[in-house]
Order: C-alpha cells, then sequence, then structure tokens
C-alpha cells in the first residue's frame, strides 16, 4: 500500500492489502457451507480415470512462490481430478500478454484471469473464439446458479446482448470497498478545539479554518496540514468526497441518472457550484497544495513522519494508505471517517462502487467437450465458500480454524472462521494460498462470518474497524439510481464510446483541476467556454451510447 521500512511494517502492509483487496462446497455440496468440506473428488470416489489436463491463462500475484506446486493448486487437482498446465503471467505484464496471445491465436483452452471487458466478451463471443457457457451452467454449475438466485442482479450483469454468458467475474463483495470514497478526520484536535463533527460543507470549512488557525497540534507553529490526500490512490483525491455535497460525483465516468436519463454531472451548475467551494478551500489554503500531485507513497511520508501530527484531515479509501497500522505506531487511531457533507442544495451523496467488473474466467475454443466439461465444474467449485476461503487464507489450520464457541462476527452472531496469530506473520513470499488468484464468490455472508477482536483499533480489528466506519457513515447514502459501473453495449457502440470515454474524462479532470488551483477561473465566460468544448467532444452522441445501453439493461 506505500513504502514502508522494516520487515515487519513490510509484512503487515501485505496482510492488510490481502484483506483490503479482498466465496458451499463443489458440485455436490448442495448447500453446505462449510470451508472444509465439498465435492468429492474422483480419486475420492475410487474412480481412477486420469486427470483432465487443462491449459490455463492466470495472473499471478508477486507473493506466490509457484503456481503449479502451490498447496492450493494441488488440492485443487485432487478434488477434481484434473491437471493444470498454466500459461503463468505476472500481474505486472498480463495485459499485455494478454493481447498478444489472443492476437496470435495462441491462446489456452481456459482463462481463470482473462479480464475480458464487456467489448471484449461480444466480440470474441462472435468469433467464436470464447464458448457461450448457458447450458454448460445449466447441466453444471450448481454453485453459479446459486450465486445468481442469491444475487439478482448477477446473471443480467454477465448476460451479452446476444443472451449468451461467455466470462465469470471474480465476485468480492466487500462491503467498505462499495462505500471507498470516505474523508478521515482528527478526532483528537476536533475535541481538543471542542469542535463538533462537521455534517455540512459550511460547518467543514469552519473546522478546516481552525485546524489552520488554533494549533491543535500544539507545536506553536502554523504547520497544520488541514486536508490532503493524493492524485493516483484509492479514492484519494480530496475533490471528489467534497463534490458529492453538490452532485454525484464518483469519479468514474461522471455519470448521474436524472428522470431515467443518463446525464453528465461534469458540465451541470451544481458541478461549477462544487468547484466554486473546493476552489475557496484551496485559494484559503485549507488543502494541501500538493494533493493534486503527489503520490501515495509521497502522502504516506507526511502521515508517518517523525514529530507532530500535522494531519488534519484525508480522503482515502482506508485510512491505512495515509498512516502506519503496525503495532506501536497509534496515530491512524485519532482518526474516524466524516458522513457525506451536506451542501446548500441539501445533498450528500456517498460515492458506491459496487460493480461485477469484467470476465474472468472463460473457455475458448481450443477446449474440447471433455476439457470444456471440466473447466466448467472448476469454475463451479471456485464459486464456492470452501474455495472463498481456501483462495485467501489456504487450508484450514495453518492460518485459519473454526471459529470458538462465543466467538462473535459483526452482526453479533456466532461466528464460522477465525483468524490464527500465524496469519499476522505472513511473510513476503508463500505457497499455500492463491492470494486472490482467479476467480472467487466472496459473499459479504462469507466476509462477515469471522470472528472478529474486541477492539477494531487492534491490527487484528482493522476490517472490523473499516465495515463499522462504513455502515455507521455511508451505507445507503448514494443516488437512488446510479448508473453500473461495467455495462454491455453493442460492438461498435462499445469502441466509439472507449475512445470518446477517454477524451471526455481527461477533459474533466484536467479543467476540474485547473478551476480548483486557480489556474482557470471560474467567471461566466470561463464556465461558458468550459462547457462549450464538451461540443467537440461529441457528448450528446456519447450519452446516447449509455442511454441505450442502459435502457438495454432495465
Amino acid at each position: 500500500m506505500r513504502k514502508k521500512t522494516g520487515s515487519v511494517v513490510l509484512a503487515l502492509t501485505l496482510v492488510i492489502f490481502m484483506l483490503l483487496s479482498a466465496c458451499s462446497g463443489g458440485n455436490d455440496a448442495g448447500d453446505n457451507n462449510g470451508a472444509g468440506t465439498g465435492t468429492n473428488s474422483p480419486a475420492q470416489d475410487g474412480n481412477s480415470e486420469p486427470p483432465v489436463t487443462l491449459n490455463t491463462f492466470i495472473t499471478v500475484p508477486p507473493r506466490i512462490e509457484d503456481v503449479s506446486t502451490n498447496t492450493v493448486t494441488t488440492f485443487i487437482e485432487d478434488k477434481l481430478n484434473i491437471k493444470f498446465k498454466f500459461d503463468a503471467t505476472p500481474q505486472a505484464n498480463a495485459k499485455d500478454k494478454k493481447k498478444l496471445i489472443m492476437a496470435s491465436g495462441d491462446y489456452p483452452a481456459v482463462f481463470l484471469s482473462g479480464d475480458f471487458t464487456q467489448a471484449e466478451q461480444i466480440d470474441y463471443g462472435k468469433q467464436g473464439i470464447l464458448m457461450p457457457l448457458n447450458d454448460l451452467i445449466e447441466k453444471y454449475g450448481n454453485e453459479i446458479k446459486k450465486a445468481f438466485e442469491e444475487d439478482a442482479d448477477l446473471k443480467a450483469a454477465i448476460t451479452a446482448p446476444d443472451g449468451n454468458i461467455y466470462a465469470l467475474p471474480h465476485i468480492n463483495d466487500c462491503f467498505h470497498c462499495w462505500y471507498a470514497q470516505k474523508l478521515w478526520i482528527n478526532k483528537s484536535w476536533l475535541d481538543k478545539l471542542s469542535l463538533e463533527m462537521p455534517t455540512t460543507t459550511d460547518e467543514y470549512f469552519e473546522v478546516l479554518k481552525a485546524f489552520k488557525e488554533k494549533d491543535p497540534n500544539g507545536n506553536g507553529k502554523q504547520d497544520e496540514i488541514p486536508l490532503s490526500g493524493s492524485f493516483n490512490s484509492w479514492h484519494g483525491i480530496p475533490s471528489n468526497f467534497l463534490m458529492n455535497s453538490f452532485i454525484y460525483d464518483n469519479d468514474e465516468d461522471f455519470f448521474f441518472i436524472k428522470d431515467g436519463k443518463v446525464q453528465l454531472a461534469a458540465n451541470q451548475p451544481e458541478w461549477r457550484q462544487g468547484l466554486e467551494y473546493v476552489n475557496k478551500l484551496f485559494s484559503e489554503g485549507l488543502i494541501d497544495k500538493e494533493a493534486f500531485t503527489q503520490n501515495i507513497d509521497q502522502m504516506a511520508q507526511v502521515g508517518n513522519k517523525q514529530g507532530d501530527n500535522v494531519s488534519g484531515s484525508v480522503t482515502a479509501g482506508h485510512i491505512g494508505m495515509y498512516f502506519s497500522l503496525a503495532e506501536g505506531q497509534d496515530r491512524h487511531k485519532e482518526y474516524v471517517s466524516v458522513p457525506p457533507l451536506k451542501g446548500p442544495g441539501g445533498i450528500a451523496y456517498a460515492g458506491y462502487y459496487k460493480a461485477y467488473g469484467n470476465g474472468q474466467f472463460a473457455i475458448t475454443n481450443k477446449a474440447s467437450e471433455k476439457e470444456a466439461i471440466a473447466a466448467i465444474k472448476l469454475a463451479d467449485y471456485l464459486y464456492s465458500e470452501e474455495h472463498a476461503i481456501t483462495n485467501e487464507y489456504g487450508l484450514e489450520g495453518t492460518y485459519w480454524e473454526a471459529a470458538k464457541e462465543g466467538q462473535k462476527d459483526v452482526h453479533g452472531n456466532q461466528a464460522k472462521y477465525s483468524l490464527k496469530p500465524e496469519y499476522w506473520n505472513i511473510g513476503t513470499t508463500l505457497n499455500d494460498i492463491w492470494d486472490q488468484m482467479g476467480i472467487t464468490r466472496r459473499t459479504r455472508e462469507i466476509r462477515e462470518s469471522w470472528a472478529i477482536p474486541e477492539d477494531p483499533f487492534s491490527q487484528v480489528g482493522y476490517e472490523y474497524r473499516l465495515y463499522l466506519e462504513t455502515a455507521n457513515n455511508y451505507e445507503n447514502k448514494q443516488p437512488e439510481e446510479t448508473f453500473p459501473l461495467t455495462i454491455f453495449m453493442e460492438s461498435d457502440d462499445a469502441k466509439e464510446a472507449i475512445q470518446q470515454r477517454t477524451q471526455i474524462n481527461d477533459y474533466v479532470r484536467s479543467n476540474m483541476a485547473q478551476f480548483i488551483t486557480g489556474a482557470r477561473k471560474l467567471n461566466d465566460s470561463e464556465w461558458d467556454s468550459y462547457v462549450k468544448g464538451f461540443d467537440g467532444l461529441n457528448l450528446t452522441r456519447y450519452l446516447e451510447i449509455y442511454q441505450h445501453a442502459y435502457d438495454s439493461k432495465k
């Protein structure tokens, strides 16, 4: 998550990353939800059939020593009577490698990390390269069909316009990730200055001024940074959180829905009002001038520097991006999340990011019938609760165990699973977990069934802390209707929209920064010129394409 010195801190960072990036038995398991049980392998049933070899493309996280000999790999092979022949690609160059093998025709029978966009699924589906999965799912996909039943939106979201399912996504129902656009504030500074938690943009302005002028860190210097963030981190740009007090801004597509119509937020009068507010903060020195240019490592250096804490508030998907979570480094404990601030028009939205993402699992026309059946059975198992646990935490007994009687989950119910102390000492390389490779289906039910510690501010309580902050301050505060982050559209429309989207989003972000920093003035002339600029980007056609895709999904 950021550079740190010392092996202990590095190990902790890797563990926290696992938690934050952060599904039931297999085909014959029915409703069995235990992570230590599942489908019996053919070998277990006394079947002496030779294993089916699956040529498989997979993207490998940097910590995995050897995916072919990995403990979870061999467990899956034994369980399903298959043998992987991996085309294992490091994450850093996986995208380029996929493009190369698809263009050359030298692609494998199975993808576990295909990262196929909706447009690619349609294109490769039409060409016959990706095999429709519908019939295979109907015959062999017990866990997949269970997922469709339990998640009413899933099947529609992954079904192409021609009615076919060409790929399955990695599903990670990370509750706090759904509401990752968060503002964190120094509660000890609020208390010291006898300030209440701000609830409106005006109140927040006064809090920032107090942070700047009233020496809350008590060192006699005006060295406090009232608000900071970073431009290349997970929801780290301050203006995006603040804009949601004026008009919905998820910083993904800048779409908002009004009366069923897809509109762009970034050319609306409310957007201008939001820019004026953020510009006011910036011009009065209440926003760190580095917040729009520094990267996450530079931001973390400020947060963790020796001496007096200078940070009043920060935008970040989670506070561990800014402050060290290592034992003995307690600065992060001073911070709590701020609910969406109500703007002058009464708006107070939370950014909402639940999405299914691109298709990861796919079967190509290189697969024989026998291989296709084995592959869909594999995918079905990978959607099981058993694999959700073993993928991330390995086999039972090493890093986790069944929860003891009396251990509670986040809802106060008897927990199902409990992490062992060994999990918090994982090194920089390992070969007994899959580290979220391939696909899983980690539902909220699974993620929230782990035993929680008493102290949410402890290392082991961090995920619980994020759950509480999200549930208390952000849940269900998004607009009633939001545009889906991933959506199918016809192939020609997709190609046109992708090109336009890059240009329009770059235009929005560039001008946003200029207006906020004062490089461009927010007078009528400059604003009108900015709005007129969307004509040259063919905004009308762009919105028509997305409106058609949106209407088609209703």
